[in-house]
């Protein structure tokens, strides 16, 4: 037997393939990456980094916003326009309404004014009136006491006989009510029917007449159109049915109580022929 063969061995214990092979496999893979963290290094001396950037790609949503934010600035816009407009149009028509107020109130002094100096004239007028009346009742009064012998009514056909000088009393008459009212029914002073004025006017002469057209169409002598005088009465309509009245004042024209729209005015024949006159003065 050999001495040596229970020494124990100091040799180290032999590794096994395996472990070996994994070994060498990492030290490979440690050496490759320091190769190629070197190259890298050498390449990156030798060369400046370049940096690229992706900028982000648009997408559908990305673009609705976009075009959600444009309509959005542009009706804002608008709205400044709309408002600045509005505020225009309103100071143009606070003027336009100032000028419009101004012109009214000039408008209502000048109408005020016509009105009061319309009614001074009217009152000068209706003073004349009544001053012109006054002279003729007391020119037409009877000069003596004698009652009379016929004991006519306002109703009778056939009138008292007038004075010298009576037609010009009634034209006369008749003229201070010019512009006198036409109402139904009225017998003065400042409203007339057609039949009342007549009748007035008649009685400044010392005349009674009727006091309906009716019968003031059938007093006096029949007297053709065509041969009229001043101071006839004209009437419309049938003789005894007659139902307008007037009194002729020469050169193709006559006096009346018109209408309600007229009043006492005077007219043409040629524009309402009448269909007939009787004379009583």
């Amino acid at each position: 037997m050999s001495h040596t063969a229970h020494i124990p061995s100091h040799r180290k214990p032999r590794r096994s393939a395996s472990k070996m092979a994994l070994r060498a496999g990492v030290a490979g893979g440690v050496l490759s990456t320091l190769a190629v963290a070197g190259a890298a290094g050498t390449a990156n001396a030798a060369e400046p980094v370049t940096e690229t950037i992706e900028l982000p790609t648009l997408t559908a949503d990305l673009s609705a916003q976009i075009a959600q934010s444009a309509d959005a600035t542009a009706q804002t816009a608008d709205s400044y326009e709309a408002r600045a407009q509005q505020d225009a149009a309103a100071v143009k028509a606070a003027k336009q309404a100032a000028q419009d107020q101004a012109e009214a109130k000039k408008k209502a002094e000048a109408k005020k004014k016509a009105e009061a100096e319309a009614k001074r004239k009217a009152a000068q007028e209706r003073a004349a009136r009544d001053s012109e009346r006054t002279r003729l009742s007391t020119a037409s009064a009877p000069s003596t006491g004698g009652g009379s012998s016929s004991g006519s009514s306002s109703e009778a056909s056939t009138p008292s006989a007038p004075a010298s000088g009576s037609v010009a009393t009634v034209i006369s008459f008749l003229k201070a009510q010019l512009g006198d009212a036409y109402v139904m029914g009225a017998s003065g002073p400042n409203a007339w029917d057609c039949s009342s004025l007549v009748q007035a006017a008649f009685k400044q002469a010392g005349v009674d007449l009727p006091r309906v057209s009716q019968s003031q169409s059938t007093v006096g002598t029949e007297v053709g159109t065509s041969n009229l005088q001043v101071g006839d009465i004209l009437y419309w309509g049938g003789k005894g049915s007659a139902y307008h009245v007037g009194v002729y004042i020469g050169g193709g024209q006559y006096l009346d109580a018109a209408n309600p729209s007229k009043g006492v005015v005077i007219q043409d024949l040629s524009g309402y022929p009448a269909s007939g006159a009787v004379r009583v003065l």
